[in-house]
């Protein structure tokens, strides 16, 4: 609750809620300053790169192995004015590497 006189937060002191700057009182009442209990709600972020069964293919050639599949990620690595960077995964070794 703000205190009407100074425009301060007021502390609540038994069933009274006082101004540390002041003095005001006044009387806790039934709909004013109830307490709000806030529960965080923990969320499990999927990783995306472990199960890369669900990432897109392109058209790729493999640096080691050949291969002409692969998986595709869009990273922003640098600034965000500079364009993302894109890493493949060859879908038959593993294999990563970049493309700026």
């Amino acid at each position: 609750m703000i205190c009407p006189r100074c425009k301060l937060l007021m502390r609540i002191e038994g069933d009274h809620y006082v101004c540390k700057k002041c003095g005001y009182r006044k009387k806790r009442g039934s709909g004013e300053g109830r307490k709000v209990s806030i529960k965080r709600v923990e969320r499990e972020i999927p990783v995306i790169e472990k199960d890369i069964e669900t990432l897109p293919k392109t058209e790729a050639v493999c640096p080691e192995c050949g291969n002409t599949e692969a998986y595709w990620i869009l990273r922003q690595t640098r600034a965000s004015d500079e364009p993302e960077t894109r890493i493949y995964i060859c879908t038959k070794c593993g294999y990563r590497w970049r493309e700026y």
